[in-house]
């Protein structure tokens, strides 16, 4: 009883000790806040923050407040972007002072992920290293050659999944993609799925055909960080003195729910890692992320760490996404056949019939390219963008950024401007950098005064830009390409009642990543030489 006692008693002087922090800074402020909600006494902006879509609630807010809202909850500040230029003002060119990550209790300290260079803390060793490791892999376009036969190979590996089963389309495209950044890091994985290039690249892991054990953690590992990175979902990240309660607390049932979330993570980071090293004993082995570094030298206790680290973050950083950016083009195509006939007419005319199309085609089909950029504006697979933190005080255009403000880019708004209060104006047409935002239409990238490529917005800002971005814009392309090359995707048709179903725009809300709501669309090869590129290639 005294225990309990003391936990509640020390939660509450937490609380009280927040706010009379926050008083006595707002009393001796070197500038006024950004405009936002009026909070509450103690727990200031607590019941304003969102836990479901907050995408929405932050373009609400810019409505109320202009592209910047400022919210406090329980003394920590937080600075919401619902502007591209402001984004790139504080972000990309003051990166110095915002290229932290804030401390979020839940999934650094009690789970595990500030071992993965996403988390790590910036400037700190980790961080460098692993970096440093990815860097001379994936860091840059012409890096991405040494893989082009293999993602060739595999994306030719994944059609011939599509054409056995269309039907489970969804779960191919997971497949490939998760398997594919596996590979990347440690590539001892079978040529018999598509998805195989993630975990040929990284581990060289031999990938059972089906429900691979690998594939599930690493899935529910993600998910894991997605649910983590929702605003709210864990009261321990607002009250960080209770990550020291034990799981047997009453009210700390989110202590055994990290303890199977480490778990999890832990089993992502070392089973594969775990395999190639059993690869490496046996001279089985073959080229990777991993090996290369393990071949090179011997590694420190330390070094050995950050290798295996930086090789789940690879994994984690690339594969959901790049699920959700495929599964989103199926999508597209679905509901746009005009732009799918335009994208087969360019593969059709630089390609032609007697091949698959290649990495080396890809300067040739601009209109294919464009598609892909489309895909990742119109349908934005992390809305919310990564969060980030101040490391030093800041004054912007007049306004207060106090240190250790956490400061996220509201990304979904930045693609697609909207006014949700009054869904009747909805937009403007030339609001924000895209015209008619809400057209599906690659020509926007194209011709003598192209619109912004989105990627430097989909894919972070400042120095916690994804590393891994020239090795997922790659692999989306030829999936893209390959696909475009041999199949129709339309509309699905009821085989009884003749019924047309009709697809629509809607998305989850589940976490940080969406997806496109279940749909059912017609995959069928283009003709009988389509089919039979498919089936003959050397994989």
């Amino acid at each position: 009883m005294a225990f309990t006692s003391s936990i509640y008693l020390d939660a509450t002087l937490t609380i009280f000790a927040i706010w009379l922090v926050k008083l006595i800074r707002s009393l001796r402020l070197p500038g006024r806040l950004p405009p936002g909600p009026r909070g509450l006494p103690l727990v200031g902006n607590l019941l304003d923050m969102p836990t479901d879509e907050e995408w929405k609630a932050m373009a609400n807010w810019q409505h109320s407040y202009g592209d910047l809202t400022y919210l406090c909850v329980l003394g920590q500040p937080f600075l919401f972007i619902n502007s591209p230029s402001l984004a790139n003002e504080i972000l990309d060119k003051k990166s110095a002072n915002y290229s932290e990550r804030p401390t979020l209790p839940m999934a650094s300290h009690l789970v595990g992920w500030d071992n993965t260079l996403v988390f790590a803390r910036y400037g700190s060793g980790r961080f460098l290293e692993q970096r440093r490791l990815l860097q001379s892999y994936i860091g840059n376009k012409a890096s991405m050659k040494k893989f082009w036969r293999m993602e060739e190979s595999k994306s030719a590996a994944f059609l011939k999944r599509v054409l056995d089963t269309p039907a489970n389309f969804v779960e191919h495209i997971r497949w490939y993609f998760f398997l594919r950044f596996l590979l990347l890091c440690f590539r001892h994985l079978s040529s018999r799925t598509a998805g195989a290039i993630i975990l040929q690249a990284t581990y060289g892991y031999d990938v059972l055909e089906d429900n691979d054990p690998l594939i599930q953690i690493a899935g529910q590992s993600i998910q894991d960080l997605s649910h983590m990175l929702t605003p709210g979902a864990f009261l321990v990240d607002v009250l960080p003195i209770l990550r020291h309660i034990p799981a047997w607390f009453p009210g700390a049932e989110f202590q055994a729910t990290a303890s199977r979330m480490k778990d999890t993570l832990f089993a992502m980071a070392n089973e594969p890692y775990k395999y190639v090293t059993k690869a490496l004993d046996a001279g089985t082995a073959t080229p990777s992320l991993v090996t290369s570094v393990l071949t090179d030298r011997q590694l420190s206790d330390e070094e050995e760490y950050n290798l295996k680290w930086v090789a789940a973050s690879m994994y984690a950083g690339g594969s959901d996404t790049s699920v959700s950016a495929i599964h989103t083009f199926f999508l597209a195509m679905t509901m746009f056949p005009d732009v799918q006939k335009l994208a087969q007419s360019e593969l059709d005319r630089v390609v032609g019939p007697d091949r698959l199309p290649s990495f080396l085609d890809r300067e040739n089909l601009p209109y294919v390219d464009a598609v892909l950029k489309e895909v990742l504006r119109w349908a934005v697979v992390t809305p919310r963008g990564g969060p980030h933190s101040s490391l030093e005080d800041d004054v912007h255009d007049g306004y207060y950024i106090p240190k250790g403000t956490i400061v996220i880019p509201n990304v979904w708004q930045v693609l697609q401007p909207r006014n949700l209060r009054e869904p009747a104006l909805d937009i403007l047409p030339t609001s924000g950098p895209f015209q008619n935002p809400m057209e599906f239409n690659p020509d926007r990238f194209l011709g003598k005064n192209p619109e912004k490529d989105p990627s430097q917005f989909v894919f972070g800002f400042g120095r916690r830009i994804c590393p891994g971005i020239h090795l997922a814009d790659s692999s989306m392309f030829i999936s893209i390409a390959m696909m475009l090359a041999v199949f129709n995707i339309s509309k699905a048709v009821d085989p009884v009642t003749g019924k047309v179903f009709e697809p629509a725009a809607e998305f989850s809300s589940g976490g940080n990543v969406v997806h496109p709501k279940p749909f059912k669309c017609s995959i069928t090869p283009r003709s009988s030489k389509a089919e039979e590129l498919i089936n003959n290639f050397e994989l």
